[in-house]
C-alpha cells in the first residue's frame, strides 16, 4: 500500500476502514460522512476536530504559521487552527523537502498536539508512493490535514506568474494515492485531504472548477482553488462544488483579493488561510520604523517598541507552562525567572 509503510501489513490489514464506492465511481467512505461529526464536544485528536469545524457553521479561520515562534503567536491570539506553510529563508520554488516539511510539522504540532494544523504538501514530492507517504509521515507528525496540487514538481508559490499543472489525470493520481494511504492507516484516521489547482490562471476557471470537481470524486475531502480573483468567482466556485467545502487563500499583494473572513464566509468559502507571508509583508514596515528608530549603541529600543519585554515574550512561547511542569515534578531552577 503506497505510504503505508510504517504500519505493519498485519495492523494495517485489521485496522484499515475500507471505502465503499457508489456505481458512479465517486469515493465513499460511511466512516468520514460529515453528518459523523455533527454533534458532541470537540474532540482531543486534531483530524477529528477539524471535521467537525467541517461539519459545523462557521467558517474556520487558519492563520500561516512556519515555526514555532509563530505559531505560539497565533495560538495566544486565540486562533483555533492553523495553516502551516514552510518559510525557510528560501523562494517557494520546490526547494524545501518531504523532510523538511515533516521536520516543522513535528515541532508545530507538539506545541498543542490538540490544534488542527492544515499543512502544505506542494505537489506530494513525487509519484503516488511518495504522495503516500507524504500522508503517513504528516499524520504521524500529528497534522490534521493537507492540500496537494496540480502543479509541475518545478513548482512555484501559488501567487506567481509563470505556473504549469499536469494533466487532469496525474492530478488525481496524487489525491487517490492520499486517499488510499490515509485510508490505511490503523484504526481508521480522520486525516483531511484538500485537492488544489492551480490551473485557474493557466487553462481557466472553468477547467479549475472541473479538476476540483474530480478531485472531490477521487475522495478529497475539501476543495481549495488557488488564486481565485473576484468576490463573484469565489462565489461561483463554491456553488459549483457544493455540498463540498471551500478553502480560500489569501495572500497580501496576491491574485486573491484581501477578503475578509466574514466576507469568505458570506462568500459560502469555508475555510480562509491567511499566508504567513502577509503577516510578513505587514510587519516589515513597522520592523524597519523601528531599526530606524534604535539608538545606534543599543538595540534594546526593538523590544519595547513593540511593547513586550522578554519575559512577556517568552510567556506566550510557553514559559509559565515550562515552569509549572519543572515546579511539579520537584524541580527548583524556575523559581525565579
Amino acid at each position: 500500500m503506497p505510504g503505508a509503510e510504517i504500519f505493519s501489513s498485519t495492523e494495517a490489514s485489521a485496522a484499515t476502514t475500507i471505502p465503499t464506492t457508489s456505481r458512479d465511481g465517486v469515493y465513499y467512505n460511511a466512516r468520514l460522512d460529515p453528518k459523523n461529526y455533527l454533534e458532541g464536544p470537540l474532540s482531543t485528536n486534531p483530524a477529528t476536530r477539524l471535521r467537525q469545524m467541517l461539519a459545523r457553521p462557521g467558517i474556520v479561520v487558519a492563520p500561516g504559521i512556519c515555526d514555532g515562534i509563530s505559531a505560539r503567536c497565533a495560538i495566544e491570539a486565540g486562533f483555533d487552527c492553523l495553516y502551516q506553510s514552510l518559510q525557510d529563508g528560501q523562494p517557494d520554488l520546490a526547494i524545501a523537502t518531504l523532510n523538511d516539511f515533516v521536520g516543522a510539522a513535528q515541532m508545530v504540532c507538539g506545541i498543542n498536539p490538540t490544534m488542527p494544523v492544515i499543512a502544505d504538501a506542494d505537489t506530494g514530492f513525487g509519484g503516488p508512493a511518495m504522495v503516500g507517504r507524504t500522508v503517513t509521515q504528516y499524520a504521524k507528525s500529528g497534522v490534521a490535514g493537507m492540500h496537494i496540487e496540480d502543479q509541475v514538481q518545478t513548482k512555484r508559490c501559488g501567487h506567481l506568474l509563470g505556473k504549469q499543472v499536469v494533466s487532469r489525470e496525474e492530478f488525481l493520481t496524487r489525491i487517490r494515492a492520499a486517499v488510499i494511504a490515509r485510508d490505511a492507516i490503523p484504526g481508521g484516521s480522520d486525516f483531511v485531504i484538500i485537492g488544489r489547482t492551480d490551473s485557474a490562471q493557466v487553462l481557466g476557471m472553468e477547467e479549475a472548477i472541473e479538476r476540483l470537481k474530480l478531485a472531490a470524486d477521487a475522495g478529497a475531502d475539501v476543495c481549495f482553488i488557488e488564486g481565485v480573483k473576484s468576490k463573484e468567482l469565489l462565489e461561483s466556485t463554491v456553488a459549483a462544488l457544493a455540498p463540498k467545502p471551500v478553502l480560500v487563500n489569501v495572500i497580501s499583494g496576491g491574485l486573491t483579493p484581501p477578503f475578509t473572513y466574514k466576507e469568505a464566509e458570506a462568500m459560502g468559502a469555508k475555510i480562509i488561510t491567511c499566508s504567513l507571508l502577509s503577516g510578513i509583508l505587514r510587519g516589515h514596515g513597522p520592523c524597519c520604523s523601528c531599526r530606524d528608530a534604535l539608538p545606534e549603541e543599543d538595540g534594546n529600543g526593538l523590544i519595547s517598541a513593540q511593547g513586550m519585554d522578554p519575559k512577556s515574550f517568552f510567556e506566550v512561547m510557553g514559559l509559565n507552562e515550562v515552569i509549572e511542569l519543572d515546579a511539579r515534578a520537584g524541580g527548583t531552577a524556575f523559581e525565579v525567572v
